[in-house]
């Protein structure tokens, strides 16, 4: 899972001390909602204004928990923190992926680190986060739509995901899937 913060560059560097400090204990909270720590979940990666958090593959932390927990977790966390620091509030993208993470000395690497960091970068998901008034706004890769949304497994709204944030990774085109709230909100009838 790849973050990032709308519109850190705008800020001093005083504030964006204290915007990390609370990103990753926002982060850190939301895992623990969703039931991922410990030896599930990696450390959380620095990004400057983001993060990259690495949720190892074993039963007890399912890609689906991403979704239906921590996400939700995360977006509740970002409202309760808005409220009680509206002067410290701020928004985030998200972009969830899976796939194979190589490490060496450094830190992760490979193709599908670069697929999260893309679409967490992706120029529809700005977008769409500057045109909501939602904290928060989440892209799927194709892989994770796949494997996890098309399934709708409990908590997974099919209908909330569209197939609308393309992005690049080298020559090759790439297509991830906008979570869209309000694509799964029921359709109010005007009766006369």
């Amino acid at each position: 899972m790849a973050v990032d913060i709308e519109g850190s560059t705008g800020r001093t560097n005083s504030v964006r001390t204290q915007l990390r400090k609370v990103l990753f204990q926002l982060l850190d909270a939301a895992f623990l909602a969703g039931g991922i720590a410990g030896k599930h979940l990696d450390p959380l990666l620095d990004r400057g204004d983001g993060a990259l958090c690495f949720v190892r593959p074993v039963d007890q932390a399912p890609k689906a928990l991403l979704l239906t927990a921590v996400v939700p977790a995360l977006t509740e966390l970002l409202a309760r923190h808005a409220e009680s620091r509206p002067e410290l509030a701020f928004r985030l993208r998200v972009a969830v992926h899976a796939g194979e993470v190589h490490r060496d000395r450094r830190g992760p690497y490979g193709e599908d680190v670069d697929i999260a960091c893309r679409l967490v970068d992706a120029a529809e998901l700005k977008r769409r986060l500057r045109e909501t008034t939602e904290l928060l706004v989440l892209a799927v890769s194709q892989e994770i739509h796949r494997a996890v949304v098309r399934h709708g497994y409990p908590g997974v709204e099919r209908s909330a995901f569209t197939q609308a944030v393309p992005f690049k990774l080298g020559d090759e085109r790439l297509r991830g899937w906008l979570f869209t709230p309000e694509a799964s909100r029921p359709k109010h009838i005007l009766s006369a």
